[in-house]
């Protein structure tokens, strides 16, 4: 296995994005999120690419958070790491391509933000989730604008103030995870959604969700309206054509993105 701090490697219509970084805990250094730019990027413009996947080496966490011993620095000095910690949300989030998270142990801090940023988590059941910044003196600011948006605003505090770590079930009945599985099942779990992702219609998801990220803080009426104009131009692509002329054949549909 490469010794680079994130690995990048394209199977089957999925690019698979690892946080290789085991015996740091899979901590977020710049070195990583600069690889992440670069990864998502190639990803993004890879037809070959439907769908993307993120998880963290090893077998005990999938990303504890920000290297705190100093790593998120710039080499002047200056903490250029939290601009593009916001950054990479922001990218993840509004990725074109559906995401996938793949949470294979400990989720914590600014990993709780990269897997909420993901479209579906999908979790071992023995997964430990939570925001610990309180415990040395930060406050989680970044991922708090992905924690609100997916969970009650009571619960969100009582997890960001306590510090303390959920279980996956705690994590599924707050919002903040898809579905939680066996070890044993978790990547029969995961290829099991990519192989159905990659069947979709590339062009038709990318319209959704960036109709779904554009209307988050709409009024309902304006939601409304933008949604209604993103159908049009998906019922004009050449997949619509072919996923209902599919379903009147009665056969499968072979999209292609256009």
């Amino acid at each position: 296995m490469s010794d680079a701090p994130l690995l990048y490697k394209v199977y089957n219509n999925t690019a698979y994005l690892t946080i290789n970084r085991e015996k740091q805990r899979n901590s977020i250094s710049l070195e990583v999120m600069n690889l992440f730019e670069k990864y998502l990027d190639e990803a993004e413009n890879s037809e070959d690419v439907r769908v993307i996947h993120i998880t963290g080496a090893g077998d005990r966490t999938f990303c504890s958070g920000a290297d705190l011993g100093g790593s998120m620095m710039d080499k002047d000095g200056k903490p250029g790491g939290l601009l593009k910690y916001a950054n990479l949300l922001k990218r993840i989030t509004g990725f074109p391509k559906p995401t996938v998270a793949r949470v294979n142990g400990y989720c914590l801090g600014g990993g709780m933000g990269i897997m909420l940023a993901c479209d579906i988590v999908i979790s071992r059941d023995d997964a430990k989730f939570g925001t610990p910044e309180v415990n040395v003196g930060l406050f989680p600011m970044m991922i708090g604008a992905l924690i609100f948006r997916n969970v009650p605003k009571k619960k969100a505090m009582e997890m960001i103030l306590l510090g303390e770590k959920l279980n996956a079930e705690q994590a599924i009945d707050m919002g903040l995870i898809t579905r939680a599985v066996s070890c044993e099942k978790l990547d029969g779990e995961v290829e099991t959604i990519l192989k159905s992702l990659i069947l979709k219609s590339p062009i038709g998801m990318r319209i959704g969700k960036q109709a779904f990220y554009e209307v988050a803080d709409m009024p309902f009426e304006d939601a409304l309206d933008l949604l209604s104009k993103k159908l049009l131009d998906i019922i004009s692509t050449e997949d619509a054509v072919e996923g209902i002329t599919a379903f009147i054949e009665k056969r499968k549909p072979v999209f292609k993105g256009r």
